[in-house]
């Protein structure tokens, strides 16, 4: 555990330059929910750029052929693989919770009141759609690395696109399953729980596996 949360200290300070940059990009979801005046748009909007620079490390470590580093480094390539996996969650996390605590305070000075199944929804949106983003991301840029690799980056644009399409889509009153899922917060969280663990877990396998089969 201990070689984990170094990796993931060092990831940290791979991207600490761009932390100015980091915190830009989540000023503009708060006005795309201001102008849409919408707390879920602006959600999805702000893990769909936050996901886009977790390819930031990858690209780092590419451009000064950081992988013999980690080739010497007193740790597992499994343990590296996890801290990367654990750094891009924490990132996420940052991101959703900070959106979680501006963009309604910005709906509300608009006039827009945000319900608490609101809120929940967008909670959960924000979680399950960071990890279906960087599920996909993490083993690309590890399998080509972030040159070759770079059309991952755009994995959340698509998937923006595709929700953004999908909502528009569904009826108001919904229907069925889907809303049965909506109204009831217990079944949404033990759903997004069971998705984003399981996403995640078949996510890292991978990544050990591509990992350990190549040259350090």
């Amino acid at each position: 555990m201990r070689n984990i949360w170094k990796s993931v200290r060092l990831d940290f300070s791979l991207i600490k330059p761009y932390g100015k940059t980091i915190c830009f990009t989540m000023v503009l979801p708060v006005v795309f929910a201001a102008v849409n005046r919408s707390l879920m748009t602006g959600i999805s909007f702000a893990m769909c750029f936050i996901a886009m620079t977790t390819g930031y490390t990858f690209s780092i470590a590419e451009k000064n052929d950081m992988e013999r580093l980690y080739g010497i480094l007193p740790v597992r390539k499994g343990e590296l693989v996890i801290g990367r996996y654990v750094f891009v969650m924490l990132m996420g996390l940052t991101a959703l919770v900070c959106s979680l605590i501006i963009q309604p305070v910005m709906l509300a000075i608009l006039g827009e009141n945000v319900t608490t199944l609101e809120f929940l929804s967008a909670l959960v949106a924000g979680i399950v759609l960071f990890a279906l983003y960087t599920v996909f991301q993490l083993p690309g840029y590890y399998r080509l690395g972030f040159i070759r690799g770079r059309v991952f980056m755009y994995i959340p644009v698509a998937g923006f696109l595709a929700m953004s399409f999908l909502t528009a889509r569904i009826p108001a009153n919904g229907g069925g399953l889907l809303t049965a899922v909506i109204h009831s917060p217990i079944l949404l969280m033990v759903l997004a729980v069971v998705l984003v663990a399981v996403a995640y877990a078949v996510s890292i396998l991978v990544s050990v596996r591509i990992v350990q089969n190549k040259e350090m």
